[in-house]
This record gives structure tokens, sequence and C-alpha cells, in this order.
């Protein structure tokens, strides 16, 4: 094995850690947002918000 195939082979390596440790950086700092879509869409399917209907818009 020749030095220049070892250092491509380390520069590639090291290529690959670093794009998957940036998208999972990129993942976890939107992971917030990501629970509170989830959390909004499992409210909207179990029927919406039924305190905001009798609050606000009954009134009007």
């Amino acid at each position: 094995m020749r030095w220049d195939t070892v250092t491509l082979f380390l520069l590639a390596l090291f290529g690959c850690v670093t794009l998957v440790l940036t998208q999972v950086g990129e993942v976890l700092g939107k992971l917030p947002q990501l629970i509170r879509a989830w959390r909004e869409v499992r409210r909207e399917l179990r029927g919406g918000d039924q305190t905001g209907e009798r609050d606000g818009n009954m009134n009007s």
C-alpha cells in the first residue's frame, strides 16, 4: 500500500465523518421545531383545539 493511497483514504474518511456530523448537528438543531410540529399535527388529528373554538369564535 502506498502513502498517497493511505492519505487519500484518510482524507475521504474525514470528509465523510465531517459531513455526517454536520448533518446530525442540523437535525439536532431543528429537533425542537420538529417536536412542536409533530405535537401540532397530533392535536389537529384528534380534532383541533376545542378551547380556542369556545372562547373566541362563538361570540362573534
